[in-house]
């Protein structure tokens, strides 16, 4: 199995494709309403919203070398959600308002936590079989 949009990945692209909806839209009210209350978290609300576009379209193998975009995508959220889950605890202060990272996804049920190690997990599952040359 080589392509990632099929069987169980397509519960994924699924999955990441409401996170995306969500953390677009969140991002969105969070910019526009009130952008200078917590710039930071807001601005990593809408990093994060960026990622999980990317990870859905790369998941979807959607455009020029998805499997790139999609494990792109599924790092940077990886690193993503643990640096802002640790900084989120230890300077809870740079967190006035909650972003999908913060505590580690806490707030919707820790899978922004599990989701980039499913993501990652579902590559490593699905990667193209090395050709070998000769018999």
């Amino acid at each position: 199995m080589s392509s990632t949009s099929t069987g169980p990945g397509r519960i994924l692209i699924a999955v990441y494709a409401v996170f995306a909806l969500a953390a677009t839209g969140r991002s969105s009210v969070q910019l526009i309403q009130k952008a200078d209350e917590a710039p930071l978290a807001y601005g990593l609300s809408a990093l994060a919203a960026v990622v999980y576009i990317a990870a859905t379209v790369g998941l979807a193998e959607v455009g020029p070398s998805p499997r790139r975009v999609a494990w792109t995508a599924c790092l940077v959220e990886m690193a993503g959600v643990l640096v802002v889950g640790t900084l989120s605890l230890v300077e809870s202060d740079w967190f006035p308002d909650d972003t999908v990272w913060s505590r580690f996804g806490s707030g919707y049920g820790w899978l922004p936590l599990v989701l980039p190690f499913l993501g990652v997990a579902w590559l490593l599952r699905t990667r193209p079989e090395k050709r070998t040359l000769g018999p």
